[in-house]
């Protein structure tokens, strides 16, 4: 079992009953109705007529004593003929409107578990896989999507065994009993072998998606793998998920394939019973030779389904395991709640913190008893130490985590009572390492506000140094961006996550300021795009370069989630406190008299 052991189930996942499961699948396939009426008749066509197939036979054989042979053989084989054709025809339609109506409902499964994956706030990435929950809304849909197709298949034989079931009992129902013996061996076996195959099938998923986890997260940062020449290292690290994968899998596959020669043992040893007695009921003119034909074959038939429910039960028990994982990632209740669902006016801007306590994790609080007030279109600059709880305030004005205590206002009102969506369309935020979606440099501008004209976009961007960044794009604004902007240098990237936020004009601006260096006129650049920002809105940020934190009209120092001090740049530099550390620690080497100090330092050696 050591192996199981690193296949941990997610905190989210939970076990359903197979009648709440078989509720919420039904609830998927309401919208069907329609469809699912035709698919019904149509399996009754093809069952009712697949049944015909070995009456026809056997009446055949038995024509052949009372007409002659030629005639008897056309009028057999004409009739299989039609029954034949008709059977392919109503296949065809059978599985033509099952397809479209799982690929239907499929879909909205996706669609479902996809938009659940979007509700939930940043804590739940980071604490669960998101190459896990990428094999949810794909793997386990698709084979929730094969779980339907098979029971489709196992309702239609199911159709054919009752109608079969009746011609049994018409030719002998004493031999008929002997084959109904057989259903509750094969039902106790399906029953007892239930529990394994959904564990063993669990396993599995989770396997495949730890190599799916592993793929994902190797492949997005080959790049950092290849500086480091750890190649060799990720590619142990994929192979020994993979391994892991395999061993679970074969595991599992000997498992469920025990079902299936025993199930074949029972059916040979029914058929055996009833050759030696309907051979002997033949014999004794009980029934006809015909009759026994059609015995022999119809009880194969009869089986069949019955078998094949549980033979197939490895591909059930996938397909419901699917369903299962779907419906908890599905059914998680998102941390972050609103109290209410207000729609939100046009925004001043203003922000307050009251007595606000919040944490990531129990037993290591962020902010204890936090109070800040931010007066509506001002510019507040944060700094401090890493940890200091600058992002964890940036992330809780976005509504991205929930706290745990206190009240966060905007405008006077509290911001669980919000319609987040309509909250978050005046809330502007760039990351420290701003994200670009794959297409041109427009439509990443436009993401935010997807009305906003090439000719409005070309206007703001000539606001911005002239538009000369523009210039240095091989096609301006419709110049490919590549995965997450990797075309583009990382002031470039910076200056298309302003530029979003420009088109967008909101009332409330969080900037996570990028920490890595970039040449000075393309600072000068971000540096314009930001003071147009700033002009127009409440502005957040956390604070890396001199040149943002002295154009900010309040600078607060943070230090373990308290406020140290707060005041403006040369008040507190005067001061030398806490924020003149920082100074000569962080920011006194981007200035310009610290520059021309170096040089004088530099010329005077020399």
């Amino acid at each position: 079992m050591g192996f199981f052991s690193s296949l941990d189930a997610e905190k989210y996942d939970r076990t359903y009953s197979d009648r709440d499961l078989t509720r919420r699948i039904i609830g998927y396939f309401k919208p069907q109705r329609k469809r699912l009426v035709l698919i019904s008749l149509l399996t009754l066509m093809v069952a009712g007529a697949g049944a015909l197939l070995p009456v026809i036979v056997s009446r055949g054989i038995d024509l052949l004593e009372e007409l002659p042979q030629v005639i008897s053989l056309l009028l057999v084989a004409g009739a299989v003929l039609l029954v034949g054709v008709s059977i392919w025809f109503f296949n065809f339609g059978l599985r033509l409107l099952t397809s479209i109506a799982i690929s239907e409902v499929v879909a909205q499964l996706s669609s479902d578990a996809y938009a659940a994956s979007v509700e939930h706030d940043l804590s739940f990435y980071d604490e669960f896989s998101s190459g896990k929950i990428v094999s949810r809304i794909t793997s386990d849909t698709r084979d929730f999507g094969e779980l339907v197709t098979l029971i489709t298949n196992v309702f239609s034989m199911f159709i054919e065994s009752l109608i079969l079931a009746v011609v049994l009992v018409n030719i002998q129902w004493q031999l008929s009993l002997y084959a109904f013996a057989m259903i509750p061996v094969v039902l106790v076996m399906g029953v007892a072998y239930r529990t394994v195959a959904r564990k063993v099938t669990r396993q599995g998923m989770r396997a495949m998606a730890n190599v799916n986890s592993t793929i994902k997260e190797t492949v997005s940062g080959i790049a950092v793998a290849k500086n480091f020449r750890q190649e060799s290292g990720i590619y142990a690290e994929f192979t020994d998920a993979n391994e892991t994968s395999y061993r679970v899998n074969v595991r599992r596959g000997l498992t469920l394939s025990v079902v299936f020669p025993t199930l074949n043992a029972i059916a040979v040893i029914a058929t055996g019973v009833m050759v030696v007695a309907g051979g002997h009921s033949v014999v004794e003119g009980a029934v006809t030779l015909g009759a026994w034909y059609l015995f022999i074959i119809s009880l194969d038939r009869f089986l069949f389904p019955i078998m094949n429910l549980t033979s197939f039960w490895t591909s059930i028990q996938n397909g419901l395991s699917a369903s299962e994982r779907v419906f908890a990632l599905i059914d998680t209740p998102t941390v972050v709640v609103q109290t209410a669902n207000e729609q939100v006016p046009p925004l001043k801007g203003e922000i307050t913190f009251k007595d606000m306590s919040f944490h990531y994790k129990k037993g290591e609080q962020i902010l204890d008893h936090f109070d800040l007030h931010i007066r509506p279109g001002e510019n507040l600059a944060i700094v401090g130490h890493t940890g200091a709880g600058k992002s964890s305030i940036a992330k809780l004005i976005a509504r991205f985590y929930e706290y745990q205590s206190g009240q966060l206002l905007i405008d006077g009102h509290d911001i669980r009572t919000f319609n987040l969506e309509d909250y978050r369309r005046q809330l502007g935020v760039v990351s420290q390492v701003p994200f670009l979606f794959s297409g041109t440099v427009a439509e990443n501008i436009r993401y935010a506000r997807r009305d906003a004209t090439d000719g409005e976009i070309q206007d703001l961007a000539k606001r911005i140094g002239g538009g000369e960044w523009l210039d240095t794009l091989p096609q301006g604004l419709n110049s490919q961006v590549g995965e997450r902007g990797g075309r583009l240098s990382m002031g470039q990237r910076q200056l298309v996550a302003l530029m979003r936020v420009l088109v967008q004009c909101p009332a409330i601006f969080i900037l996570d300021e990028a920490t890595a260096s970039i040449d000075p006129f393309t600072e000068w650049q971000i540096q314009q795009a930001l003071d147009l920002i700033l002009q127009q809105s409440t502005s957040i940020l956390i604070a890396h370069r001199l040149s943002t934190v002295k154009s900010a009209d309040r600078i607060i120092v943070m230090d373990s989630g308290g406020i140290l001090e707060e005041g403006n740049h040369a008040g507190l530099l005067a001061a030398g406190g806490h924020y003149a550390t920082l100074y000569n620690t962080y920011f006194r080497h981007q200035s310009l008299d610290y520059v021309e100090q170096a040089r004088e330092i530099a010329a005077g050696s020399s």
